[in-house]
């Protein structure tokens, strides 16, 4: 939708997002061939694979956030926010907006995905902490010691991605908790000197780290539904 908006062609899916997008179709046809199987009385078949389909739909939009605020990054050129023209600085407020939309998104998705693993494999984390997040549902895994070859690979994942992730996280977090996270970075450097120009963060690491979000997002997404995947196809249960 985005790229339309911004006059460029639609996405091809292609690679990690490819992956994780195609893994989760199928866990979703799946869900649909057992609902017309057996009826779905508990309706726990539905609540999935509505669950599911919302994972899908969070993806895109995070991969359209990420791709939109590198479109508006590229007319950001001062390096100094007292330099920037009227122009620039909408160019920049709108980098802003997407960046922030993004890095959001990622834990968004994740905690999204901890209550599907979490129903999926009746992990009982709720017992643990009442609003879990999805690294409490790791950490359960690890507990009751279920699931430990899917466990291994989301940890790799995890510690893979913990460099960009701790960024992103701590971003995240003053957002969501204390202040704009970019208006935190004016702050830092006030104290630096009250009478200097306010230096522009480095945008293109933050998009890097924002990229690095997304492609920890699609390999986790892609190896939890692989492995659900193939876990009902030992189970006889197939599309």
């Amino acid at each position: 939708m985005l790229r339309l908006l911004l006059g460029e062609e639609p996405r091809h899916n292609n690679g990690l997002m490819e992956d994780a997008i195609e893994a989760m179709v199928k866990t979703t046809r799946l869900l649909e061939k057992e609902i017309e199987k057996n009826q779905d009385p508990t309706h726990n078949f539905r609540k999935m694979e509505v669950w599911t389909r919302g994972l899908i739909v969070s993806l895109d939009e995070l991969e359209q956030s990420w791709f939109a605020a590198s479109h508006f990054r590229k007319s950001v050129r001062a390096g100094y926010v007292d330099d920037m023209s009227m122009e620039e600085q909408g160019e920049y407020a709108r980098y802003v907006y997407f960046y922030k939309n993004g890095f959001i998104r990622v834990f968004s998705i994740l905690d999204k995905l901890g209550t599907v693993l979490n129903e999926m494999y009746d992990l009982h984390t709720s017992k643990v902490k009442a609003h879990f997040s999805y690294f409490t549902v790791l950490r359960q895994f690890r507990y009751l010691k279920m699931h430990d070859k899917l466990a291994n690979r989301l940890e790799d994942i995890k510690n893979s991605y913990k460099v960009p992730m701790s960024v992103l996280r701590k971003r995240r977090n003053a957002e969501i908790h204390y202040m704009n996270s970019e208006m935190q970075d004016d702050l830092w450097q006030r104290h630096k000197g009250l009478n200097d120009k306010v230096e522009l963060e480095d945008l293109d690491q933050h998009l890097d780290d924002l990229k690095q979000g997304l492609d920890m997002v699609c390999k986790t997404l892609a190896v939890s539904y692989h492995y659900t995947n193939n876990l009902w196809a030992k189970k006889g249960i197939r599309a």
